[in-house]
């Protein structure tokens, strides 16, 4: 076994790694760019080696630099984790070719399946069944199109290079399939250095279903199961699990049998998945599944087959790249269900914005990684309290991980952990991944990758029943928070009233709406007047560090929240929420109004393309700027009809958060 590891990555992969090397007794080098020069990952390395400024292109993607940093540190292996360089064949071989050991497999390997046409053609050839579509050389616009006419609309484009949803677009008649192969070929540039794409049928109803393979040097090949990845967004994966639902035996063998042959297909070694593409309209198939493409690394999902298991994943990768022998096939077994959510700093109900900047607050506490009540809750964090979540990177921050029994307990288990979080000021999709969960399409087994953009309102939203908890909550813990330790009754803000009932009025901004409530007290308790309504509570707020607990039944039904004092001010957090309890800024009403006319960067990024002209009339929604940021595009669309009067966003520059890129004014009448 290898006494040192460099670890070419960041965030949550290089602390998962730096754990299993910990336990095994390596000594784990970090690289880091400038933008996480203080993060956790960083201060967690036996030693940390600075690479170069945070572009991903001047740092984590600097192979020869990475090289040069385990030589210097005596170094003898490196391991790539997911992402960046770890599906670079050409840094595999300089790896070797320096004296150091690469975690992963062959090069030879990583060409063939690193590039999705010729993978497709491979498996072909070797009778594993792929999506019908065009994988050919020629590349021009008028090419793409008649391929994708003749395939039939709906169609995907698809890098041919790099994977995790980018440079991939659903395009779903002729006259859009231009626009969306621009943009296809741009993102695919900007993330792999590669614009080259494929075009295949849309399989309407789809399931994501992979296969964990590993293979060694000594010939042998197992599998560990499947995954079921079907809930995405974006076609980036949302929530994975394992073992797959409605999975029987027979499908189970046929799927396995075709992943172990992609396998030995390319002589692979190490860890990869083999993704399947699943006719999702009714129940599987031995023949409802197609080959989509192979990841010759190690997949952002694999706690969940390492819960089902009970293997380490990143252990069996060292032991392999060491020339040990792969455990049996038959001595692997399933045991439980698993469940991952991705937590990314994004916020769901504006377009999965990302969100970036300073946690002042980040605990999710119930994931302790300890067993309890045949529950085990795992969180695979890149991120602590008080760090920084740039926005040069992907927006994943943590997985938080349930193993259960059965697949109801892991899915009660994940949901209700999510709902217990706490981060602030950074938006996160916590509520996404709890109320998932809860989906009744999910849990009866028959969710497909459509579900999360088609549902994303009732996902995201919170009803008018929690919305009122949430205004119930806030105004009794403010008061909680107001109330002083001193016996002396003046200075106790209670609300108290001569010759009348306790009252005390809030005011509370939820997404740009005022919602004023008032406590009264009456003979029978206390009341919440809320829009005309009366709500009957029974709450109390309870001191605990850093702010207050507030606890006990609206109408009856229990309800629980915590308030913290935060830098600028509290913030109440309910099942999975996070509300900054500020009354609305009226004396700027004037002023929030123009700013309507502002089309501003929503967070720190690159601006690809400008879409509007000065003197162009625009409609509401049409696109004018777009952005990339985390490594994502967005499209910045006219909050209204309008002309421009100004067009300040220039291509290719990069730009903060806030900063004015369009302004409208009125269309003439």
């Amino acid at each position: 076994m290898f006494s040192s590891l460099l670890i070419a990555n960041r965030g949550e992969i290089s602390r998962r790694i730096m754990r299993t090397a910990r336990r095994l007794g390596i000594r784990t080098v970090a690289v880091y760019s400038d933008a996480d020069a203080d993060a956790a990952f960083v201060r967690e390395a036996d030693e940390a080696v600075h690479i170069g400024p945070a572009p991903s292109a001047e740092s984590y993607l600097k192979g020869d630099r990475i090289i040069e940093a385990a030589l210097d540190t005596g170094a003898e292996a490196i391991h790539p984790g997911y992402g960046f360089l770890s599906e670079n064949a050409g840094f595999a071989e300089a790896v070797a070719k320096a004296g150091l050991t690469w975690i992963g497999p062959p090069p030879e390997a990583i060409r063939a399946m690193g590039l999705k046409d010729a993978a497709k053609a491979l498996m072909e050839k070797h009778g594993v069944p792929v999506t019908p579509g065009y994988h050919g050389e020629d590349q021009s616009l008028k090419t793409l199109k008649a391929a994708a006419k003749k395939i039939g609309y709906p169609v995907l484009i698809k890098a041919i290079a790099g994977g995790g949803g980018r440079g991939m677009r659903k395009v779903d008649a002729d006259a859009d399939f231009e626009a969306q192969l621009a943009s296809a070929q741009r993102e695919a540039k900007g993330s792999f250095g590669d614009d080259r794409v494929l075009v295949e049928k849309f399989v309407e109803n789809p399931r994501h279903i992979e296969v964990q393979v590993f293979g060694d040097n000594h010939g042998n090949y197992i599998h560990l199961f499947e995954r079921d990845c079907s809930l995405q967004r974006r076609r980036q994966k949302v929530i994975e699990e394992a073992p797959a639902p409605g999975m029987t035996d027979a499908v189970r063998k046929a799927m396995t049998d075709a992943a172990l042959m992609a396998a030995k297909a390319v002589g692979y070694r190490n860890a990869g998945t083999i993704e399947f593409i699943v006719d999702g309209s009714g129940a599987l198939r031995p023949d409802g599944f197609w080959f989509m493409e192979m990841n010759t690394r190690l997949q952002v999902e694999h706690p969940v087959s390492e819960l089902v298991t009970g293997l380490d994943f990143v252990e069996l990768q060292l032991r392999v790249a060491a020339g040990e022998k792969l455990p049996n096939q038959s001595d692997i077994k399933l045991n439980g269900h698993a469940v991952e959510g991705r937590l990314c700093a994004e916020d769901p109900a504006r377009g999965f914005m990302p969100s970036s900047g300073h946690l002042e607050i980040f605990d999710l506490g119930a994931f302790t990684d300890e067993p309890s009540g045949g529950i085990t809750l795992r969180l695979d964090s890149a991120v602590e309290e008080g760090d920084v979540v740039p926005a040069a990177y992907d927006s994943m921050i943590a997985k938080a991980i349930a193993h259960g029994p059965t697949r109801d307990d892991a899915l009660d288990a994940l949901a209700d952990g999510l709902r217990e979080a706490e981060v602030w000021p950074v938006a996160t999709n916590a509520v996404l991944l709890a109320n998932l969960c809860d989906h009744p399409d999910f849990r009866d087994g028959i969710a497909t990758t459509n579900l999360v953009e088609a549902n994303i309102l009732e996902l995201t939203a919170a009803d008018d029943a929690e919305q009122a908890d949430m205004l119930a909550l806030a105004a009794v813990g403010l008061r909680g928070l107001a109330t002083p330790t001193s016996s002396d009754p003046w200075t106790v803000a209670d609300g108290f009233r001569i010759n009348g009932s306790a009252r005390a009025s809030y005011t509370f901004d939820i997404g740009g709406e005022a919602h004023t409530v008032r406590l009264e007290a009456t003979s029978n308790g206390e009341v919440l007047a809320l829009m005309g309504e009366r709500l009957e509570l029974a709450l109390e707020a309870l001191p605990v560090p850093g702010g207050v607990l507030v606890t006990g039944s609206v109408e009856g039904v229990d309800v629980l929240g915590v308030i913290r004092e935060a830098a600028d001010g509290p913030v109440l957090f309910h099942r999975g929420r996070a509300l900054a309890l500020r009354s609305p800024d009226h004396g700027h009403a004037m002023e929030g109004l123009a700013a309507g006319d502002d089309i501003r960067a929503p967070m720190p990024g690159k601006v690809l393309e400008v879409k509007a002209k000065p003197g162009q009339d625009v409609k509401r929604g049409e696109g004018l700027v777009v952005l990339e940021a985390m490594k994502m595009e967005h499209t910045l669309t006219a909050p209204r009809d309008g002309k421009v009067a100004e067009v300040t966003a220039i291509p290719g520059a990069q730009t903060a958060e806030g900063v004015v890129l369009v302004r409208l004014e009125p269309a003439p009448e």
